[in-house]
């Protein structure tokens, strides 16, 4: 895609553009069906003025503005031209990556492109990959650390994507198993209420993973794989007194475990493991008066070499546009109480 001069006389701080999408790219791949990602991208950018003719896109406007859609085009090209289509979620983040570079709240030198089509695991038909520049950077940091924390509200993919890399490692022969693990204490529910055997107990809160888990691999091998061995899902509690080596290691919800849990579980870490730890510290279900481990742990391992901590944010809620609405609206709220003194 070019930019090219135009002999027209614009007012100062105006420019136009103009890009020919090369022919391999059919138009409604640009546009989307029924010009729909053309309206994202009007929408996006109320004062230019966008046109389409044949396979010319021109656009015109303040020259900020402008430039932004060059870049955007351009981005879009590079992705299409791995194959991967342009969705109108994928047009939304990439417009709002440029825009957080473009004002400086973005730092480091990630594309939409290149956070767009990075691929973790293919399995069933699908391509498991991030979807925002802070997802990006948090499977990239379990890539480099052996201890990763990820933190952030429901529908950040913490755990979708820690779970996408244990099966790449696995698959790949970094490790020799995977063990998914989550603290069976939520909602004010305790296990010696429930009703059924200890398994059947525990069970629900586990569900979340082995759901995870389905998506991955062929859910034919996962009994075979979990009665091997190779895949262990259990609650926090059978982790004490053990050594885990050659393993990815997941602990699921963390905000619920207490101090001596967190403890606990990190000094579990073997040889040739990676641990991921995820949780949102916005919801603790711990009975009053118990610290959640995860709060704590950010104070007392900060800055310890190979310990990294990924923050992702409602910006980075990859479920349905409303969740990210919802917990913003939840965000608010709780700031307005903190500031009333409630």
């Amino acid at each position: 895609m070019t930019q090219t001069p135009t002999a027209q006389t614009l007012a100062p701080g105006q420019a136009r553009a103009q890009f020919t999408v090369p022919a391999k790219h059919p138009m409604v791949t640009v546009l989307g069906s029924g010009d729909a990602l053309l309206r994202v991208i009007e929408t996006a950018f109320p004062a230019a003025d966008i046109h389409v003719r044949g396979n010319e896109v021109s656009a015109a406007g303040d020259a900020t503005e402008v430039a932004l859609i060059q870049r955007l085009f351009d981005e879009m090209m590079l992705v299409l031209r791995t194959g991967q289509p342009m969705t109108e979620d994928a047009v939304e983040r990439s417009i709002a990556m440029l825009r957080a570079s473009e004002s400086g709240d973005g730092d480091g030198q990630e594309t939409p492109a290149e956070v767009l089509t990075q691929n973790i695991l293919s399995s069933r038909g699908r391509t498991i990959r991030p979807k925002t520049l802070n997802q990006k950077r948090y499977v990239d940091a379990i890539d480099k650390h052996t201890v990763v924390f990820g933190i952030g509200p429901a529908g950040t993919g913490k755990t979708y994507l820690a779970m996408a890399k244990a099966v790449q490692a696995l698959q790949s022969k970094q490790v020799n198993r995977i063990i998914l693990t989550r603290p069976a204490v939520e909602a004010g529910e305790r296990l010696g209420f429930l009703p059924g055997t200890l398994y059947e107990k525990i069970d629900p809160y586990l569900r979340p993973l082995y759901d995870a888990l389905h998506d991955m691999l062929d859910p034919d091998s996962i009994p075979r794989l979990m009665a091997a061995g190779t895949i262990e899902v259990a609650p926090l509690a059978y982790m004490r007194g053990r050594t885990l080596n050659d393993a990815f290691i997941i602990l699921d919800e963390a905000q619920n475990t207490s101090a001596e849990q967190m403890k606990m579980f990190l000094t579990r870490l073997g040889f040739d493991s990676k641990i991921v730890i995820t949780g949102d510290v916005t919801q603790v279900d711990l009975p009053n008066g118990t610290k959640s481990g995860l709060r704590q742990v950010q104070e007392i391992l900060d800055g310890v070499e190979d310990v990294h901590f990924s923050r992702l944010t409602s910006q980075d809620v990859v479920r349905h546009k409303l969740v990210g609405r919802i917990v913003d609206a939840y965000e608010k709220y709780d700031n307005r109480d903190s500031h009333n003194g409630k």
